[in-house]
């Protein structure tokens, strides 16, 4: 892997993210509206072809993780978290989710898009089944950790590709 890249604030990271997500989503032939103004607590850009539209919520990374619904826990519900925050995104809701951890320059990010209910089973399923606040894009749980040995990883399917945001947007009917 290359070398990793210097740290830039959270704020350069979500600006990048969101262009790099509507350059995307531009380039498999979807019109696109980025918001302009104070973010909506939703979504940051929304994706159309013909009567189909998706609300697009960006998340972008530069440590291989992405932390989610650490306003949501209490008493180390992890589970009862991942419910809450599922319970805030409408059935035309996709995340995107842009990561830029040892990505060059010149090169172009990692991206996925998922479902919210299937962003929350993951969360649920992290950490050997305990749960988690955190979306992990790979990352093996080590041995003092109650998921010692375990793997917690993006599903492959989640990558980001023509046919698998068209699927969504058919879903979103």
């Amino acid at each position: 892997m290359p070398a990793r890249a210097p740290i830039i604030s959270h704020w350069h990271v979500a600006v990048a993210a969101e262009a790099v997500a509507a350059a995307q989503f531009a380039r498999i032939g979807l019109d696109v509206s980025v918001q302009y103004g104070a973010n909506q607590p939703e979504f940051d850009l929304v994706v159309v072809r013909g009567e189909r539209l998706l609300k697009v919520s960006v998340k972008g990374s530069q440590d291989g993780k992405w932390g989610l619904t650490q306003q949501y826990l209490r008493r180390a519900d992890y589970l009862r978290a991942a419910n809450r925050w599922l319970a805030e995104h409408h059935h035309k809701t996709i995340l995107c989710f842009v990561q830029f951890y040892n990505v060059p320059l010149d090169g172009l990010p990692r991206v996925y898009v998922a479902r919210p209910e299937e962003v929350a089973q993951r969360l649920k399923e992290s950490s050997a089944g305990r749960g988690d606040t955190i979306l992990y894009e790979y990352h093996v749980w080590g041995p003092r950790s109650q998921a010692r040995g375990t793997t917690d990883e993006i599903p492959d399917e989640w990558a980001f590709s023509k046919q698998r945001v068209l699927s969504l947007l058919d879903e979103s009917l």
